[in-house]
């Protein structure tokens, strides 16, 4: 029986979650939706990214953003949440880190609300449902700008 080794490695690539020093890219995942926030972490960790931690809603999320700092490299950050919404929480990472690279997740029809948040600093978006594909272009998007 032919194992891996028997065969080149001609589509092997790196994983989009690491570094160029081989560390992991580290994410906190914000969204009060556990299915949403689960189907990220799911995506993003297969590519190799290190989810550090998740948060209900806004307010949970800037209290972590601010614990975990500066060992985060991007939030993914649901608009639309209780307590807090993305914006307000957008606005206070900011805030507290310019250099904050934040990632909206929104469901369709809230296109103001996006606009809104990339004039605020927010570097991308990703619409719901989630695409795997997309989801990973527009962070590996966000890192580079």
């Amino acid at each position: 029986m032919k194992t891996r080794q028997d065969f080149p490695s001609i589509n092997e690539r790196p994983p989009e979650g690491m570094k160029l020093d081989g560390s992991k890219i580290r994410v906190l995942v914000v969204d009060d939706s556990i299915f949403v926030a689960k189907q990220l972490g799911q995506i993003l960790t297969s590519e190799g990214y290190e989810v550090v931690a998740t948060a209900v809603d806004g307010k949970d999320g800037v209290d972590k953003y601010k614990e975990l700092c500066p060992n985060i490299d991007l939030v993914t950050m649901d608009i639309t949440m209780p307590r807090m919404d993305g914006i307000t929480a957008l606005e206070q990472i900011v805030a507290f880190d310019k250099n904050a690279r934040v990632v909206m997740v929104s469901a369709l029809g809230k296109e103001e609300l996006v606009k809104k948040s990339l004039i605020l600093g927010a570097k991308n978006y990703i619409i719901k449902p989630l695409d795997r594909k997309k989801v990973l272009e527009r962070i590996s998007a966000s890192l580079k700008s």
